[in-house]
C-alpha cells in the first residue's frame, strides 16, 4: 500500500469512528442541531478548538477528556455545520435520523475526495505537522469563518465559509490520525 492509500484508509476509519459517535448522539437526541443559527454553531466549533488548545498548553484536564474526543466533535460539528449551510436552520427538529445520516455521509465523502486532491498536491505534508499547528489552523478557519459571518456574505476574495469547514474538518481528522498514530 502506497502512503496515499495508507492516508486513505486512515481518514476512513477516523470517519468512521466519528460517525459511530455522531449516529449515536443521533438516537439519543435526533437532529437537535437543526436549530443551531450559524453564528451558534460556529461558538460551538471556537470552544471545542479552544479547548484542545488550553490543553496543548496545560498538558492537564480537569474534567478528564483530552484532545482526541474534541477533533471528533470538530470533525462532526464541522459536517453539521455544511449541512446547515445548506439546509438553513430549523425552529424545530425537521429532518429524520435516516435524512440527518445521508447529509452526513455525503458531507464525509465530499470531505474525503478533498484531502485525497489536497494531499496529493502537498504530498503527505500534513504527516510532517504537530499536531498543535492543526488546532491552530482550525481556530484561524474559525475566526475567518466569524468574520465572514459578521460581513453577512460579503467578502471579496474568501473561498467562503463551506470551504472552511470543509478545512475544519480535514484538520480535525488529521489530528486524530496523529494522536492515534502517537499514542
Amino acid at each position: 500500500m502506497d502512503k496515499f492509500e495508507q492516508t486513505n484508509v486512515e481518514f476512513e476509519e477516523a470517519v468512521a469512528e466519528c460517525r459511530a459517535l455522531f449516529e449515536k448522539k443521533l438516537h439519543d437526541y435526533r437532529a437537535s442541531w437543526r436549530i443551531l443559527r450559524p453564528t451558534a454553531l460556529t461558538d460551538q466549533l471556537f470552544i471545542k478548538a479552544k479547548r484542545i488548545r488550553s490543553l496543548e498548553i496545560k498538558q492537564e484536564s480537569m474534567v478528564g477528556e483530552g484532545i482526541r474526543p474534541e477533533f471528533i466533535a470538530l470533525v462532526n460539528y464541522g459536517i453539521v455545520g455544511l449541512i446547515q449551510l445548506k439546509k438553513g436552520f430549523a425552529d424545530t427538529v425537521d429532518i429524520t435520523n435516516d435524512a440527518a445520516m445521508a447529509l452526513y455521509d455525503a458531507y464525509a465523502h465530499e470531505a474525503l475526495e478533498l484531502m485525497k486532491r489536497k494531499n496529493h498536491d502537498y504530498d503527505e505534508a500534513w504527516r510532517s505537522m504537530r499536531v498543535s499547528s492543526y488546532t491552530d489552523l482550525i481556530l484561524t478557519k474559525i475566526e475567518r469563518v466569524k468574520e465572514m459571518e459578521d460581513l453577512a456574505g460579503q467578502t471579496l476574495v474568501s473561498e467562503g465559509i463551506d470551504a472552511n469547514y470543509m478545512d475544519i474538518v480535514n484538520y480535525a481528522v488529521f489530528g486524530m490520525i496523529k494522536l492515534k498514530v502517537e499514542s
